[in-house]
């Protein structure tokens, strides 16, 4: 049997039978070894297989109440490093009862954190802010040792990540109420805004640092506290910001961490069913939105859902090509294809076809696949064995229904590696169209007219991000306001920034974080004030 770094130098230019390429290229050998040896398996105690600066960072436990726990029961969760699979390290199996001890501890820490003044909040924000900041090449390399995503990727996850308490640091100062004119004489209607109360923060491994700031950031401007149940498969960023929320200043039981994987489902119910949590926001999957969504209505609380995409990438005859396959590699290929706005179905006008996927087939076979800290790297693993199987799965589909391979298209053995792949000509029945790959894989299907590929772009059920290429103007504002997504990007692949409005429609989600999305985390209260003899 060949060796695995054989296998990863001669599988990724090489095309299926009767594959054809639009244009003549050759694919290096560019990638770098991928250890597989579990022998090799650390103590999950020694904290130096993590090779940070500061290992005070790394915590092997849940966060309640300002305290560091174990579980009750003693049971742990192993972390292990996908590209490697090497211990990282454990962390608690923590259950139902733990929930309740972190819920009551962010109910009981409320009260004192709801009446700090907003400039207090700000200024806390601000210190993790510069926290992050200074301890960015650890918490880069965190994300990519639990993660997987090259390191390049997860240092701009890092500054993304940090961006959001420096955001919501100014949107804590600027949380005004207002005078609306009354029907009655000698009364004033006034409207106040507070804190919701406690919320409960659900969040996914895509994303380990950034998906929890982006709420969590939020819910501290607007003078609430927190329960966050972090992703089993990537804890350690998240536990990184608990332990820096201490250095920050941030009281206890204002942040609680409950680490758990077998008991996912019982804590989940106990965040969205308990009287105490007033809020649940949540990124992930459809699936898992749904069922979050009809446990909360159990208590009528509020709800952010941001669940899953399915985003069309349309480039246009009259696109700037250079432009359009720029944005398709980072588009597509971000963090492996594992982001929720990545472009999941690439439509190409005719006239532009044979160009666009020619130039980005060159593109994706120059990327370096492997170890995410290693030098050159440029995509990592996926973040199992289950979602390689899913991308597998997708591109044997298409295949079987007439799609070519140009790049890729196959699984590195004994891995969760895929090599990043391009598909031609498929068709538009194939899954990739009705499914979220969440994987490397560009599928490429041509249109002819503008009506056409908008009845396919909007032909889902979920809307949350769709991206289009066109130097027209008139054509940029219609197929902008007829795409059902809630975020375009017209002439770009990349929207996400703290700034923005970030959420879908449809079955993509409900509400939106980011921009000003510290309303979610806020009650409005009207006060009528009577008499008042005027």
């Amino acid at each position: 049997m060949r060796s695995l770094p054989t296998l990863l130098r001669t599988s990724f230019g090489a095309s299926r039978p009767g594959a054809r390429s639009y244009k003549a290229f050759r694919a290096p050998p560019i990638f770098t070894s991928v250890s597989t040896n579990s022998q090799n398996r650390m103590a999950s105690s020694q904290a130096s297989v993590f090779g940070l600066q500061d290992p005070s960072l790394i915590k092997f436990q849940g966060f309640i109440d300002g305290k560091w726990v174990d579980a009750k029961s003693g049971e742990k969760i192993v972390v292990t490093n996908p590209a490697t699979d090497e211990e990282l390290g454990t962390i608690p199996e923590m259950g139902v009862d733990e929930t309740k001890e972190a819920i009551e501890a962010a109910k009981n820490a409320f009260p004192a954190w709801s009446r700090t003044t907003a400039k207090h909040r700000h200024d806390l924000l601000v210190k993790f802010f510069q926290l992050m900041q200074q301890h960015h090449e650890d918490l880069s390399r965190l994300i990519t040792l639990e993660n997987g995503k090259a390191l390049a990727d997860a240092k701009g996850e890092n500054a993304y990540s940090a961006s959001f308490f420096e955001w919501f640091a100014g949107e804590a100062v600027r949380i005004y109420g207002e005078q609306i004119p009354s029907a009655f004489p000698g009364t004033r209607n006034i409207v106040i805004k507070q804190p919701i109360g406690v919320v409960a923060i659900l969040t996914p491994w895509n994303f380990p640092s950034a998906m929890i700031t982006r709420k969590l950031g939020a819910a501290l401007a607007a003078g609430c506290t927190a329960v966050i149940k972090p992703p089993p498969e990537a804890p350690f960023s998240a536990l990184a910001l608990a332990e820096l929320s201490i250095r920050a200043g941030i009281p206890p039981g204002v942040i609680n961490m409950v680490t758990t994987q077998k008991h996912v489902v019982d804590v989940g119910r106990e965040l969205c069913e308990s009287h105490i949590v007033r809020k649940v926001t949540f990124t992930g999957s459809t699936p898992v939105a749904k069922t979050l969504y009809k446990m909360a209505a159990s208590t009528l609380k509020k709800i952010s859902l941001e669940a899953g995409g399915n985003a069309p990438f349309i480039v246009f005859d009259d696109a700037n090509i250079d432009e359009a396959v720029d944005a398709a590699v980072v588009c597509k290929f971000r963090g492996s294809g594992q982001t929720c706005v990545c472009a999941n179905r690439i439509y190409v006008q005719s006239g532009v076809y044979a160009e666009f996927t020619s130039r980005l087939a060159e593109r994706v076979a120059a990327f370096k696949l492997g170890n995410g800290l290693e030098e050159g790297v440029t995509h990592g693993p996926l973040i199992h064995r289950r979602a390689l199987e899913k991308v597998e799965r997708h591109v044997n589909d298409a295949v079987e229904k007439g799609a070519q391979v140009l790049v890729g298209g196959k699984a590195i053995p004994n891995s969760s590696f895929f090599i990043p792949t391009v598909l031609s000509d498929v068709p538009r029945d194939a899954l990739i169209n009705t499914e979220e790959t969440f994987g490397p894989l560009a599928a490429i299907t041509k249109f002819e007219t503008e009506d056409e590929v908008i009845r396919l772009a909007n032909d889902t059920d979920v809307g949350l991000a769709g991206y289009f290429f066109s130097r027209d103007v008139g054509r940029a504002w219609r197929v902008a306001e007829k795409l059902e997504v809630g975020m375009v990007g017209a002439n770009t692949g990349f929207i996400s920034q703290a700034s923005i409005p970030f959420g879908g429609i449809k079955e993509s989600g409900l509400g939106r974080e980011g921009g000003h999305g510290i309303s979610e985390y806020m009650n409005e209260k009207l006060i009528t004030f009577g008499g008042l003899g005027w």
